[in-house]
Order: C-alpha cells, then structure tokens, then sequence
C-alpha cells in the first residue's frame, strides 16, 4: 500500500502545476535580466528544479505562535517512496519570494525517528482530512488520490525569509514552522481568501475527503500541542514579536 501511494505521488508530480498567480508579499528585486528567452520545457527533468512539479498550496504557523499565520505555496518532487522534498514561496506568481524548505517522510519512517527529532516533526492527517492542503491543477481524482497517501505523512518545514515580517531581505536565522491539528486554529478570513483566489473550496473538499480515513497521529509529532514551541535561539539582536511567546 506504501508503494503503491509512492506511485500515485510520482505519477502526479508531471501534472501538478496550477491555480491563480498569487503575488509576492515582499517587493520585487530588480534583475540584471532584461528578458527571458520563452523554452520548452523537456518531458524528462533534467535538473532538480524541473523536478519540483507538485504545487500543494496550505497554511502553517510558526512554532510557539499559533497566531502568527501565513499561506505556503510548495513545490515538490519525490525522492523516495519514503521521502519528498518542497521548496515554499510566499506566492505562486512570477515575482514570488523563496521562503521555506519543507520534507515530508513516510508513517514508517517517522516511526524510526529518535524522539527528540520527532518534536520538529507535524502530522498531515488534520490538513488532509480538513480540505485546507489542496492541489491546484490536478483533477479531483487525481487530488482524491494524492491526499489519500499524504493523510499519513509527518512533515519538518524551516522558515528562511520571514516575508510577512520583512519584506526587504532574508533578515535573522531560520524558524521552525508547524501545521494546524484541529478546527477552529486557523484565522478563517485567510482561509476564505484563498479560497476565493483560487477557485477551490476548503468546505467541499472536506466532504469529498471523508472516505480518507488515516490514522492518529503517531506519538511525538505536533509536539506543539503539549509543550513549548521550540525555536533556535535568536542570531541577531532584531527583535522578531512574532516568534515570541
């Protein structure tokens, strides 16, 4: 069954590039380019950015302030049946700023993780069974399909550009960021937001989503629930209030 979710990712990783442009928060740099030549692209990567073709739009928080609240684009290949890499922008537009990296493992390899690095570790299942974590671009059965092998995933997701903070530069060192687990977490004005931008419905797909059943999370993800949000310790004397307690 493992294996079988490990194709149904990788069959949609070629399909997956979709939805309305959403637009950077932080302003444009300017390029030295003056144009870009329009190439097609080849059917087979050829480097590891054409491999990132699975666009998953959702919503994470940083660790220890459920407040602090933003939308992720992600673009992902697959590595492994056990292992998918993303890289996270705070759009999907042409103009969208590199933000975050995220991996996302296997039930059965978070399982062999020690406990202490499963504190840094959030569970799928809420996202999934929620509606919240979509796929724009793929259809519904493709969508059903990916969600039904992601609905048992743990994912570990470090914020590098705090872009809904500074939108200038890459200001601080990195933060741990985290997934909702429950209803009524998220702010539901930026839940309608994307909703409307673009053309999906969070409401719907949860419906849609009901015969995807998981399981529990396994004990020592979402350890934000439990216990103290964990951070690095601060690398600059910039003062970052949404990181605080």
């Amino acid at each position: 069954m493992i294996k079988l979710g490990f194709y149904v990712l990788g069959a949609v990783l070629l399909l997956a590039c979709g939805g309305d442009d959403t637009s950077s928060g932080a302003p444009s740099t300017p390029s030295s380019e003056t144009g870009r030549a329009k190439t097609k692209t080849a059917q087979k990567p050829t480097n590891p950015a054409q491999q990132l073709a699975l666009y998953l739009n959702k919503f994470q928080f940083y660790n220890g302030r459920r407040a602090s609240q933003f939308e992720a684009h992600h673009y992902c290949s697959t590595l492994s049946e056990d292992l998918t890499q993303c890289v996270i922008f705070d759009g999907n537009g042409a103009n969208a700023k590199l933000m975050g990296v995220e991996y996302v493992i296997s039930e059965r390899l978070f399982k062999t993780l020690p406990d202490d690095e499963k504190k840094l570790w959030h569970s799928y299942r809420y996202n999934v069974k929620s509606g919240m974590l979509v796929a724009p671009g793929l259809s519904p059965k493709a969508e059903h399909d990916l969600m039904s092998t992601l609905v048992t995933r743990y994912g570990k997701t470090w914020q590098l550009w705090h872009t809904d903070q500074d939108s200038s530069l890459p200001f601080g060192g990195p933060a741990l960021v985290m997934d909702f687990t429950r209803d009524g977490q998220i702010d539901p004005g930026l839940l309608q937001t994307r909703d409307k931008r673009l053309k999906v419905s969070t409401a719907e797909k949860r419906q849609l989503r009901s015969d995807i059943l998981g399981r529990p999370p396994v004990s020592g993800a979402d350890a934000w629930q439990n216990g103290p949000g964990i951070q690095l310790p601060a690398l600059t004397r910039r003062n970052y209030p949404h990181l605080q307690k």
